[in-house]
């Protein structure tokens, strides 16, 4: 599996310490930015890079940080195939994927730690989607025909 990484400013330097734990934990990783610390940088920018791959890759997830976690989702979002969550805490990364089959990960810099950033993210990446409830499915097949319409 393949996981994208985007951040602006907001949540540079958590993801260059996310790139550690990726490797740590086996995953290969693609980084699309930011490259370094630009103040001035916009999320979209990296949200859209990240939704695109995360869209058109198949079995990837991504992982996207700025300040709130709030614009890059919104973003990350509006590419299709791209189903983004932003998540707080552990529980809400398990639910995003067990429940939604949210394939991005929105982190928000400022409301997070680095051991809890660590927590959630590693949560999210080893969470599966429960394939197996039909509510979920249900819910799901919903979803992917509104994204056939887009």
């Amino acid at each position: 599996m393949k996981i994208y990484l985007g951040a602006d400013h907001g949540g540079y330097k958590l993801k260059e310490e996310m790139k550690d734990w990726l490797k740590e934990w086996g995953f290969e990783f693609e980084d699309l930015g930011a490259f370094s610390f630009i103040p001035e940088d916009d999320y979209p920018d990296y949200a859209w890079a990240v939704g695109q791959k995360v869209g058109t890759t198949q079995g990837s997830l991504g992982i996207l940080v700025c300040r709130s976690g709030q614009g890059a989702c919104i973003v990350a979002n509006k590419c299709r195939h791209s189903r983004a969550a932003t998540a707080w805490n552990e529980r809400s990364a398990q639910a995003a994927r067990h429940d939604d089959d949210a394939n991005i990960l929105c982190l928000p810099a400022d409301y997070l730690t680095v051991d809890l950033a660590k927590k959630v993210v590693q949560v999210f990446l080893h969470t599966k989607f429960d394939a197996q409830d039909h509510r979920f499915t249900r819910r799901l097949q919903k979803v992917k025909k509104i994204d056939q319409n887009l």
